[in-house]
């Protein structure tokens, strides 16, 4: 079986002033590089890190991976983040004055990544990582809205999810099960944007 805690980058610039990212690429704040490090001794043992490409996860990634002596770590483009087309790099505030009742009504802009699209490159990445690490501890670092993607896949209400939080996934012959909500860190932050 395959066991991966997918779970959430540290916080980033953007997440401190409460913007959307998407596939922006915003780096870590100082607390995100000092956030990776206790996440690194809180992770248990791993067999193996991947992360997505966006700088925010890889930074996080190599941190954890350096605290733990393990690596290289795999960049997975399956994990990259939903694009939030022209809401990227705006905060709630913003988007209401742009669109007012978008967020309420569910009203998404045009560059939107659609869901099912979403969902179905996460859940390649994961396999990619179960056919890597068919008997392994796999830590992936990526996003907010990808470990939406892989829980809603499996069943899980949406959740807010902190940074450093996550879920672990169990890949055995009947398929991917949803493990437990992880918490990493003993002083969270849980971003303020959508």
């Amino acid at each position: 079986m395959t066991h991966l805690l997918l779970a959430r980058h540290g916080e980033s610039e953007w997440n401190a002033a409460g913007r959307w990212q998407g596939q922006e690429d915003p780096p870590l704040t100082d607390r995100g590089r000092a956030q990776a490090l206790q996440a690194a001794r809180a992770v248990g043992a791993l067999d193996a890190i991947i992360c997505s490409p966006l700088d925010r996860a890889r930074t996080t990634a190599t941190i954890i991976a350096e605290e733990l002596g393990i690596g290289p770590v795999v960049v997975s483009p399956g994990l990259l983040e939903r694009h939030a087309g022209a809401w990227q790099g705006l905060t709630r505030a913003e988007i209401e004055e742009l669109d007012p009742g978008a967020l309420e009504a569910g009203r998404r802009p045009d560059g939107w990544e659609p869901d099912e699209q979403v969902r179905d490159r996460v859940l390649a990445a994961l396999e990619a990582s179960h056919r890597d690490h068919p008997s392994g501890y796999v830590l992936a670092i990526a996003h907010a809205g990808v470990i939406f993607a892989a829980e809603g896949a499996l069943g899980a209400p949406r959740e807010r999810i902190a940074n450093l939080g996550g879920r672990w996934f169990v890949r055995s012959t009947a398929g991917w099960q949803l493990g437990e909500r992880v918490h990493l860190l003993t002083d969270e932050t849980v971003p303020d944007s959508l």
